[in-house]
């Protein structure tokens, strides 16, 4: 069997009351130790400021102008142009007081402002903390209040909310700067509590007129902050330094070299997943370090097709949702063919997919095929792709085996956090056996698993699984102003991530389960179940309620044990005469269920991803008897899936249908 990854360290067996510990994987390349690092790239800073150096005309970022509704072509700033606007903008932070170490906040969608603001954070040895309001209601204003930012750069239609008065932290920012324009009341409520505001324009030409030389950090210099959801509570501060970020670049590149098909300038990077997430940064900083090109979409991600065709880019990262649904969109479009051009297409799919499996690669398993059959779905990402690749959740084996036989391109998984810069693992292109798999450890990275006795996980068994561990050169320093949780993940130089994974013979990985009770879904959201029963189990009509995410779905399903006292009230003021049992199996409580739990949902301003879609209704409480709840009535999350599986898949059939 080919093997991989190196296995460098046997496991050992747990005594004592510590967990047993598997083996200890590395990249090929790093087999007798990581490789030296490039003493040319050793920042984030050195990342750009080399590029601009190395292709200072090449298009960088690219964004499309939106006049009188009509959405135009790609206009680019060139690297020499976006190092300019950098220099200014970072001389007037400068100017405005900003000191190495000071934090600088970027809220908006993405665009090339928000990376020129990046970048000028770099130059100046500032730390960047993205902020964004997906974590949940306040959670821009915690952020504020608890990274201490001074400055802030702001999509102009999210300054109003930043100056709400329920928004308490805006009162001690030095300034706020537009993306774009501030408008005039806009700019009037900043300065009744003391903050000064600025157009884009207005910053740049302030910069001008104060130039500044740069303050270029040292690798030990934090980079960024990066918050991101915990199981509950608020938002935690994920520190990583520019030696953290410039090692993942340099290693991603030494991964890339490996294979035929290398990563150029003539590259095309559509940029969609939110820049605030660990995924899409550190796309655009190695797209950066290539001299390739970075297009945004241009913000409705309905439309995101539109942007697609117009850009033609050779590289796409998504979420598995995104990838769910050019599936979804296939399929939808076979169903529509007649039978005698569905079965030519299956029986290609087949003849190529057949190759495939025979180690042949994606360009020549059948070019036939590809010409007669899928070189049109090609055409629907733009023609020119080269590489699909999906993280932030698990995208399932099949869907991923579709795409690599259909869109004429390498598709691979990846697997990261954001303590760990996002990049862990990574898949290898045309490698069929790493099919619904995560890949290998990054070059700069080791992995085990460690023993999660009351799961059953074992990293020595027959099997490999356990909690999977990360130590190495890409890492975080720590969680902001956090040194419990920081101590409560870090042990021994090696990161808990919470996931639970299989390591197969051929040293590749496979993410299975979670530790805890948080699970990422389809498009890459984490939802903290406990934390959704606690707040759904407010609502009168339930009395019972278990919460279950799959991720490789986008949405989330419940069983519930609804108040017999609340239901029969229902059913009285309706005029139904029936016993309660009888009562739990009509559609009509099932919907009456489903809208209480979203004016709960909605009461306690939870995020779209987190409300109920489907819910089967039970009559019995969960109960000791039938292991589905420890003796102190926590929910037995295992037992319970067990317990009601087929329960959960016609819930998710029913809703499958309903969007077909």
């Amino acid at each position: 069997m080919k093997s991989f990854a190196a296995k460098v360290e046997e496991g050992v067996k747990g005594e004592n009351g510590k967990p047993s510990v598997g083996p200890v994987y590395r990249n090929l390349l790093s087999e007798k130790g990581f490789p030296p690092i490039d003493s040319h790239i050793t920042t984030a800073w050195d990342v750009f400021s080399k590029s601009v150096e190395k292709f200072p005309d090449n298009k960088m970022l690219g964004w499309r102008r939106i006049v009188d509704e009509k959405v135009g072509p790609y206009i680019w700033k060139t690297y020499t142009e976006a190092y300019n606007e950098v220099l200014q903008i970072g001389s007037s932070l400068r100017a405005l007081g900003a000191e190495p170490g000071c934090r600088v906040g970027i809220y908006g969608v993405n665009c090339p402002q928000w990376i020129i603001a990046m970048e000028a954070c770099a130059a100046h040895t500032l730390i960047c903390v993205p902020l964004y309001d997906t974590l949940g209601s306040g959670a821009v204003d915690y952020i504020v209040d608890h990274a201490e930012i001074d400055f802030v750069f702001v999509q102009d239609t999210k300054i109003k909310g930043l100056l709400e008065p329920d928004c308490k932290c805006a009162k001690r920012l030095k300034a706020i700067v537009s993306f774009t324009n501030v408008s005039e009341e806009d700019s009037l409520k900043a300065s009744e509590i003391g903050v000064k505001t600025f157009s884009w324009l207005d910053f740049l030409h302030m910069g001008r007129e104060k130039p500044e030389e740069t303050n270029p950090p040292k690798p030990f210099n934090v980079c960024t902050i990066m918050y991101t959801s915990g199981t509950s509570g608020n938002p935690k501060g994920v520190v990583l330094t520019h030696e953290a970020v410039a090692t993942y670049i340099v290693g991603m590149d030494l991964y890339m070299d490996q294979f035929e098909d290398k990563m150029t300038h003539e590259d095309v990077y559509l940029s969609f997943l939110p820049l605030a997430h660990i995924l899409d940064r550190m796309n655009e900083e190695y797209f950066f370090r290539k001299g390739a090109s970075v297009g945004y979409y241009h913000g409705d991600l309905n439309v995101l097709r539109d942007d697609i065709q117009e850009l033609k880019p050779t590289y796409l990262a998504g979420v598995p949702r995104v990838f769910e649904r050019i599936h979804e969109g296939i399929q939808k479009a076979l169903q529509e063919l007649n039978p005698r051009r569905r079965f030519i297409f299956n029986a290609l799919y087949k003849h190529k997919l057949s190759w495939l499996n025979r180690g042949y690669s994606h360009s020549k398993a059948s070019p036939m095929a590809d010409f007669i059959a899928f070189r049109k779905i090609r055409d629907k990402l733009g023609g020119r792709i080269r590489l699909l690749v999906s993280g932030g959740a698990p995208l399932s084996r099949e869907i991923e085996e579709f795409l690599r036989v259909t869109c004429c391109c390498f598709v691979v998984q990846g697997y990261g956090l954001t303590e760990t810069l996002g990049g862990t693992a990574m898949g290898f292109p045309d490698e069929m056996c790493m099919l619904g798999t995560v890949g290998i450890p990054a070059v700069y990275n080791e992995i085990r698993l460690e023993e999660v006795a009351e799961m059953g996980y074992d990293p020595l068994g027959e099997t490999q699984a356990g909690e999977i561990c990360i130590r190495g050169k890409c890492l975080f320093s720590g969680y902001y102003k956090n040194p419990e949780l920081t101590q409560e993940v870090m042990k021994d130089g090696w990161f808990h991530t919470g996931d639970i994974g299989e390591i197969h013979p051929n040293g590749v990985l496979k993410i299975i389960d979670r530790k805890k009770n948080l699970v990422k879904l389809s498009q890459g959201e984490y939802v903290a179940l406990e934390n959704l029963e606690n707040i759904y189990g407010q609502n009168s009509v339930v009395q019972d309620i278990w919460v279950y995410g799959d991720s490789f779905k986008s949405m989330l399903v419940a069983v519930i044990v609804p108040n017999p006292e609340t239901v029969n009230g229902w059913a009285k003021d309706l005029g139904f005469t029936k016993p309660f049992e009888e009562l739990c199996s009509l559609s009509e409580l099932q919907e009456h269920i489903i809208l209480e739990l979203k004016s709960t949902a909605e009461k306690n301003k939870l995020r779209r991803f987190e409300y109920i879609k489907a819910v089967t209704v039970e009559t019995k409480p969960f109960d000791v008897e039938r292991d589905l709840v420890t003796a102190t009535l926590k929910n037995r999350r295992n037992n319970l899936l067990k317990y009601y599986q087929v329960q959960v898949d016609e819930m998710y059939r029913k809703l499958a249908s309903k969007k077909i």
